[in-house]
Order: C-alpha cells, then sequence, then structure tokens
C-alpha cells in the first residue's frame, strides 16, 4: 500500500534531472564534457581492428575535448559481419568460438579491454551500447504453439493458434557456462494481449513463412503493457523478443549489467531501442546495476525513438532521473532545416524539443550510425546545414552534446571533408570558449545569433548562424550582440575562417557578421 501510495505521488511531482546526477566525464575536469559515437553502421579499419583503430585514437580524441566514448555493442552478434545490434551472446565479447567466429566484427576480447584501459588513462570515460530487448542467431530449433499477428496492430491476431519450429534455443556451446550458466529457450520470450500467448518470433521453419508470432503458452501475461503504443503495442521488434517481464530472465541479464562494467571499466550505457522494452525492468535494470557496481554516478542515456516530444515526456517522467534521452526531436529538426533551406524559420529550431523543455534530461545530437541515407531510421541532415546544427548541440550551454565518427572521420558512408574541417573547428571552440550564460539573438528567421558570456577560467564567444541561400557570394548578415561591458574596447576576430574583426564599443556591443548558409565564432583577440 505504502508503495503504491509512494509511486502515485512521485507521478505528480517533476522528476529531477538525469544529466546533473550521472558522470559527464573525468572527476574535476574544468572544460565541457563531450560524447563521441566511435562508429558508424558499416565501418571498419583496413588495416587494424576496430578496438585498436580507438586504442590509436583516444589520445587526440582526449586532448580535442573528448570526456566520453559511445562504443558499438561489444558482444558477439549472429553471424561474423555482426555489428552487436544483431545479439547473440551478450557474455562473449570476442573470446570465444561462437557463430563461425572467435572474434566481434569490432575485436577481440583482449583488444577491447586494451582500449578501454587505455581510455580510462586519459580520463575518457567508456560507454556500453547495451541490447536487451531481443536475441539472433539461436542455435536450434523449438516447436511450441503460436499464433500469428498482424504486423500494423499487434493486438490483433491474424489466425488460430499452430504448432511452428521456430529459432528460439540458445544454447552458447562455444561459452558453455563461462560467465553465466543461464541458456535461453522460447519459455524466456515475450507475449502477446492473449493470456495464453507467450513468446514471438518472425519466422516459421515449418512453414518457412516469416510473420510475427507469438507462443502459445498458458499462465502468461502477453505483451509488456508498459511499452510503446505504436502499432497497437510495440513490445516487439525483431528476432525473438526478451521477455522482460518474466523473473527467471532478470538476473542473467542484472548480472550482465554489473559484469561488463566491471569487466570494461566502463562508466554506464548507451540503452537500445528502449521504446520497445517494459521500462519497469529497465528502471530496475538501472538502478541494480548503478547500485551493485558501486557507480552512483553511473551513466544512462535511453534510445526512445520518436520526433513527437509528447511521446518521450512520460517516459522521461516515469524513470525520474535515472537516464537521459537522446533529443530526437532535436535531431528531426535539423533534418526538416536541412531539407527546406531558407524556407525554415530558425526562430523555431529549438521548438518542441527535449534540450528546450528538459534541458537536464537530454542528449543532443545531429546524426548517428541509423539517420544515414539508406538505413533504417533514414533522416540524414545533409551538408547545408550540419555545422549549423553542431553549432546549436555544441557552443549552447543546455543539454549534452554527441558528436558523429560519421561526421569526424573519413568513411565510406557519409563523409564530408568541409563538414570535418569545421567540425573540428566547433570542438575546439567548445573546449576553449562555450561557457557561461547565454544569451539569444533570435529576431531573423534565416539568421539567428547566440553569446556566451564565460566565466571565471574561459572566455566566451559570439556565435552566428545562416541558413539563406545566397545568390551572391558576397552576401552577409549583421547582428548586433552584447558580449558585456569588460570587452569595451577590444576587438572580436572570427575563428571559423579567422580573416575578419569588429570593434565592440565603449558598452559592450558589437556587429557581428556572418556569410550566407554559413557560420560564424567570434573570439576577443
Amino acid at each position: 500500500m505504502f508503495t503504491a501510495l509512494k509511486t502515485w505521488i512521485l507521478g505528480f511531482l517533476p522528476p529531477p534531472p538525469a544529466l546533473r546526477r550521472m558522470r559527464l566525464g573525468p572527476e574535476g575536469n574544468p572544460n565541457n564534457p563531450l560524447m563521441l559515437q566511435f562508429f558508424t553502421w558499416d565501418t571498419t579499419h583496413k588495416d587494424m581492428s576496430w578496438w585498436k583503430h580507438l586504442e590509436c585514437e583516444i589520445p587526440r580524441l582526449a586532448e580535442l575535448g573528448f570526456t566520453q566514448i559511445w562504443l558499438p555493442p561489444p558482444n558477439k552478434g549472429e553471424n561474423q559481419l555482426g555489428r552487436g545490434y544483431d545479439a547473440y551472446d551478450l557474455w562473449d565479447l570476442g573470446e570465444f568460438d561462437q557463430k563461425g567466429t572467435v572474434k566481434t566484427r569490432w575485436g577481440t576480447r583482449d583488444e577491447l579491454l586494451r582500449a578501454c584501459q587505455v581510455a580510462n588513462a586519459h580520463g575518457v570515460d567508456i560507454l556500453i551500447d547495451a541490447v536487451l530487448n531481443h536475441k539472433l542467431g539461436a542455435d536450434r530449433v523449438e516447436t511450441f504453439p503460436a499464433v500469428p499477428v498482424n504486423p500494423e496492430n499487434r493486438l490483433v491476431d491474424e489466425g488460430p493458434v499452430r504448432d511452428i519450429d521456430g529459432w528460439t534455443a540458445f544454447d552458447f556451446t562455444g561459452r558453455g557456462s563461462r560467465y553465466s550458466s543461464f541458456k535461453w529457450t522460447h519459455e524466456h520470450f515475450t507475449g502477446t494481449l492473449s493470456s495464453k500467448i507467450l513468446a514471438c518470433l518472425d519466422w516459421d521453419h515449418r512453414t518457412r513463412t516469416k510473420a510475427i508470432y507469438c507462443i502459445a503458452s498458458k499462465g502468461r501475461k502477453g505483451w509488456s503493457q508498459h511499452v510503446s503504443k505504436e502499432l497497437g503495442n510495440y513490445d516487439y521488434l525483431l528476432g525473438v523478443d526478451a521477455s522482460l517481464t518474466l523473473l527467471s530472465n532478470f538476473p542473467d541479464l542484472l548480472d550482465w549489467g554489473v559484469w561488463i562494467l566491471e569487466t570494461t571499466g566502463a562508466a554506464g550505457f548507451r540503452l537500445d531501442a528502449i521504446k520497445h522494452m517494459d521500462r519497469r525492468f529497465l528502471h530496475r535494470f538501472i538502478t541494480h546495476v548503478r547500485s551493485q557496481s558501486k557507480r552512483p554516478r553511473m551513466f544512462s542515456v535511453s534510445e526512445y525513438w520518436s520526433g513527437d516530444l509528447k511521446s518521450i515526456m512520460p517516459y522521461i517522467q516515469a524513470f525520474r532521473g535515472e537516464t537521459a534521452f537522446f533529443d530526437v526531436p532535436l535531431h528531426m529538426n535539423f533534418h526538416h532545416a536541412s531539407k527546406h533551406h531558407s524556407e525554415y524559420d530558425l526562430r523555431t529550431i529549438l521548438d518542441t524539443t527535449i534540450v528546450k523543455e528538459k534541458p537536464r534530461d537530454a542528449v543532443t545530437f545531429v546524426d548517428n550510425h541509423d539517420t544515414v541515407i539508406g538505413q533504417s531510421l533514414e533522416s540524414w541532415v545533409d551538408s547545408n546545414f550540419k555545422i549549423q546544427a553542431y553549432s546549436l548541440i555544441l557552443l549552447r550551454p543546455d543539454g549534452h552534446p554527441c558528436v558523429f565518427y560519421g561526421d569526424l572521420y573519413p568513411n565510406e558512408e557519409c563523409y564530408n571533408a568541409e563538414v570535418s574541417r569545421n567540425l573540428t573547428l566547433l570542438i575546439e571552440a567548445r573546449k576553449k570558449f562555450a561557457y557561461g550564460p547565454c544569451h539569444d539573438y533570435f529576431q531573423d528567421p534565416k539568421c539567428i545569433g547566440f553569446v556566451r558570456m564565460g566565466d571565471s577560467g574561459h572566455p566566451g564567444c559570439a556565435v552566428i548562424l545562416s541558413n539563406k541561400e545566397a545568390r551572391a557570394e558576397d552576401f552577409t548578415h549583421t547582428i548586433r550582440m552584447f558580449v558585456g561591458r569588460e570587452h569595451a574596447g577590444s576587438v572580436f576576430r572570427s575563428f571559423m575562417s579567422r580573416d575578419g574583426r569588429t570593434e565592440i564599443d565603449s558598452n559592450g556591443w558589437g556587429e557581428f557578421t556572418c556569410p550566407a548558409n554559413q557560420v560564424q565564432l567570434w573570439i576577443r583577440s
């Protein structure tokens, strides 16, 4: 009774901000924290393993100012090139001969642990991508009764219960019982609306048909009700869907969370695909691992993929500050701005976003491995607006920004050399200049500006960005902005192009310029 009353009361109170309670980088670092997603979907290194590549890059990344590195899922996938999102065995980090390989796509367990050690030595935290929702690559078929459901409304059956042969048995013969003795079978996968329905998968080996099936079993509660309501109920995503309401599954997943942090020395998690997962389990996972690993400031950020702020806000409320959230609505604003060019009103760029409504719960980003052209969540921010978007997440005070490897490093999927050059300058500016209170100048639909006033240890800066499609190369915007009376009589110079200057008047105001469809950053000479 007391627990229920407490939960009811908490539902009406604003949740504590997630980022304030979590570690964003090494303790005592006076510089702005910064995350890097260190992978794209298809990338590999031509000369070395990915983990070795990471190890080699860490000194440079630390010098640039990165305090966190988000790794791809380090677990064994269903095949030799599996990215880890095709999770076969969470406990195999590239140590056991399973699925035709010892190493993962990214390298061996020893290479991973070596890279993590080097990162910790350079003051860079490692974040593990946790794929807890589903499994793929089962070792053998099991026979069980099941019912197909409508893929567009998983609450609607599309036929009667029938026996099917499904790939649901995970024996982990290569690993045996090392680290964990738990073996997954059809009994450990999730349910549907009927109380007699248990687990789902998307392949009937007997009839060679693909559909979303749910295993018929008495005494089961069906789909979790604590997931996204898209498609009726979005518990099922792909593969075989882990039952996160089944108590027998909890020890394996909870123990893995503690083990992976202790094994790698990582500081926290990126939680994959949480809109498909029972949020009560996720809350328990985070709090359990935080407690048992003795990491009270453990970092956690969740991927709830929706551009609709209203659908994300209940999750922010429910998690009560235990996890931050990727700001997908902000990313979608950036995507739309890049598609609509000067027709997009820049004064609205931050509207209906997590970073505006809940700034201390937002992990901001421009693009990631899923948004690249051709990927499952394609919503690429074109190069015409890429640096404008990065200036808004890197140089403003709200949110915790994440840079994408594909924008920073040469790669075959999405690299643009000019974007990389300017992004590197913005990263440098974040480390050196972007501190203190922020004053906005959002008056022009095609050009906005803001000023960071600096603090006792860092100078500030003035920033202008434009989305105007200039028909004349010499078109320039001008915004009059206040930088502080302490700068009266000084000169500010342009940082991005290093060829401009503006004088600050006796009251601390200056006329700052920016070429059309560019970003300009001004600092005191």
